[in-house]
């Protein structure tokens, strides 16, 4: 028997990908100056330091393809929910400064990690979102689920 339009019973991931260039100080209140230099090197910077993300949402959870779309969600919707969830609050901001999440939080990348997770469970239908992965650089990547 042929699958071929069946796509109720079909289950598919997607995922898209944005970047934005934010700075950053990596320091916490709770530590002296000397433990945040010692902790965050170079990242401590007084005046901050910048990188180029990438943010990846990915809706994982398997989702059933809807058979009358043939769509897991419409990619024009989940780019519009990552423009108004990560680059319009983040992309050419100082997380520290103009970002105020990051006022009483280290903007680490696993703490920006979360604070996209928050901001898009607040778009995106309810069990669409399992997991989000921001590359500080090639070779940082943190993924969180929500955990």
């Amino acid at each position: 028997m042929s699958t071929a339009g069946s796509g109720g019973r079909r289950r598919a991931r997607v995922s898209r990908l944005v970047s934005f260039s934010a700075s950053h100080r990596l320091h916490s209140n709770s530590l002296s100056n000397e433990e945040n230099l010692k902790l965050f090197g170079k990242c401590n910077n007084p005046n901050g330091h910048g990188h180029n993300y990438k943010g990846k949402r990915k809706a994982d959870t398997i989702t059933k393809i809807d058979p009358v779309t043939g769509m897991v969600m419409n990619l024009t919707e989940l780019k519009k929910y990552m423009e108004e969830a990560i680059l319009k609050p983040l992309d050419h901001k100082n997380l520290d400064l103009d970002v105020p999440y990051f006022t009483g939080v280290v903007s680490t990348t696993e703490n920006v990690a979360v604070y996209i997770w928050e901001n898009l469970q607040k778009l995106l239908p309810v069990g669409v979102l399992y997991k989000v992965k921001v590359y500080e650089t090639d070779n940082n990547i943190v993924v969180y689920k929500g955990e």
